[in-house]
């Protein structure tokens, strides 16, 4: 490779990055840090999975659901649109799901109702 080639590449190389740490929705904004944060509503949802379904919340996962899928129509309506927003957001509405389905389950197969002894 030639020294012009290989400084034709280093250039591509940082402007890519130049354009990615200044972009509106880069990581010098609170467009790029705050669906990071919100990746931990997802690391908690992902491990509510090990819960036994008797001990998870309706209300809160209704909630987790509800704002999630909410907060990914909005992403793609702001300016700057926002697709980490809408990713993390989607999956925040998935876990809710998820974990909505294991409560309907568990109350559908007769949770609660007292067990027979068995002789």
């Amino acid at each position: 490779m030639s020294a012009q080639a290989s400084s034709a590449a280093a250039a591509h190389t940082t402007s890519k990055l130049q354009a990615f740490l200044n972009h509106p929705a880069g990581p010098k904004t609170i467009f790029f840090w705050a669906p990071m944060a919100k990746w931990a509503l997802v690391a908690a949802g992902i491990k509510d999975l090990s819960r036994p379904a008797e001990k998870l919340s309706l209300n809160q996962n209704l909630a987790l659901a509800a704002t999630g899928f909410i907060w990914v129509r909005y992403s793609f309506v702001i300016t700057p649109v926002n697709y980490s927003l809408a990713a993390v957001n989607l999956f925040v509405g998935g876990t809710g799901i998820a974990q909505l389905y294991r409560i309907w389950d568990y109350k559908k197969n007769g949770a609660g109702l007292p067990k027979l002894a068995s002789a």
